[in-house]
Formats: structure tokens, sequence, C-alpha cells
């Protein structure tokens, strides 16, 4: 798998139509990214738009609930047959555990391929001060994005969304067959934004990272094709 194959591109638009767009645009993306926006705007109808396309898909749902909700939701998400799908690690290890059981039953049922599961250690936003202050957690961040990973990794998930500053040593601890996956990536050439814990596409890759999720250098950028393609030939020139 070539670099290019391992950027998702997130679907943040608040419509079917705007996404089709977006997709038709962006033709060379192999990869896109369904969060609650569009999902919520849509349902299941734009995971069909891109199966037709046959592109990857990340199903971005963060579930985050009691057990037996969050198995149910898994379960239903399975059988979608997309490629990952993201739950707080933060639902504890009994709906972990249960999220990993449901994704199996979920995908066997519809003849498809189960999901990656994958936990959300701490969304890319917060920041360590945060974390203390607002959150009330006593650990320190990396510490804590390593604990969540540990925990899902136990419980068989199959990999973490981290912030590319934590990548390096989830990568060291979780070993090589967890999949790492980093949103909050910037090119070199573009605005951090809201993100408080970023690195460059290059710079998060050579960390460990599996897959990097980048959306609006692109999604935001008047011309989305030219922005791709300088994202991969910034790729292109440390690879």
């Amino acid at each position: 798998m070539n670099a290019q194959q391992q950027i998702i591109v997130p679907l943040d638009v608040p419509d079917e139509q705007a996404a089709i767009a977006l997709i038709e645009r962006l033709q060379s993306v192999t990869f896109f990214k369904v969060g609650l926006e569009l999902f919520t705007s849509t349902g299941p109808k734009i995971l069909e738009v891109l199966k037709s396309r046959q592109k990857r898909i990340f199903l971005d749902l963060k579930f985050h609930d009691i057990p037996n909700t969050v198995a149910g939701a898994c379960r239903a998400a399975a059988r979608y047959g997309v490629d990952l799908l993201t739950i707080h690690a933060t639902c504890g290890k009994d709906a972990l555990k249960a999220a990993t059981e449901a994704v199996q039953v979920g995908a066997t049922d519809a003849g498809v391929k189960p999901p990656k599961l994958i936990a959300i250690t701490l969304l890319t936003s917060l920041s360590s001060r945060q974390l203390a202050f607002e959150l009330k957690v006593p650990l320190e961040l990396p510490e804590y994005a390593l604990e969540m990973a540990l925990m899902a990794q136990e419980m068989g998930l199959d990999g973490a969304v981290c912030s590319p500053v934590e990548v390096a040593q989830l990568r060291q601890t979780c070993g090589d067959n967890f999949l790492l996956v980093c949103p909050g990536v910037r090119p070199t050439w573009a605005q951090k934004g809201d993100q408080a814990r970023s690195l460059t596409p290059a710079q998060a890759f050579a960390a460990g990272a599996n897959y990097l999720v980048i959306g609006r250098p692109m999604t935001t950028a008047a011309d989305p094709e030219l922005a791709w393609k300088r994202i991969c030939e910034e790729l292109a020139t440390v690879t």
C-alpha cells in the first residue's frame, strides 16, 4: 500500500449532494470518512454511493454508550461492510468487548467482512490543559492516550485513533499489528485550525501511523484537487 492509499479524506459536508460533488472532484482518493454530520443527514445511503464507486469507508460515528447499546449499534454498522468503525475507549472494558463481538456477528449475518474496530483515545481538539482542568483527568495527556489504547488492545480492538504526537509511543508499546489512525494531520502549507496536537503527513507516517485523516486542507480549499495533489507530492518527496 502506498502513502496515497493511506490517506483518508473526511466528507465533512452537510448533505449527500455536497458529498457526491466532493467525491467526484477527488476521484483519485480511495478512502473516505463518513462522520456524524453526513451520516445523520443521509443515513446509510451515502455508504452505498461510496461502495458503488469502489471506495473504502471509515464510518466514524464514535459510539459511546452502555455495553448493550454499543453492541447493538456496532452489530448494525458492521452489516454495511465498511472498513473502519470507531468507538470511544471511555465506554469501558465491558462495552469494548461487547463491541468486538458484535461487529463479528453483524458482519457474518450480512455476509461481509467485519470492519476494523478502532478506539478513540482522546479527541485531537483537546489539549493537556483541557484534559486536566476540564475533564479532571490527573494523568499527563500522552500517558492517558496510551492507557486508553492499551485497554482497547486488551479487549480485542484492532487499533486506536490518536493524535500524531502520540503515535510514536503507541506504536512502540502496542506493537506493529495495532492500527493507528491519525486525524489532526496538517501539510506543511496548511493552517492547524482547532487541532491542538498536530504533525505533517510525513512526520506522522515516520512516527508509525497506518492511516492519516486529512480534511480541511482539502475540503475547504478553493481547488480540492490541487490540495490533494500537493499532499501526494509532499509525501512523494519523503517516501
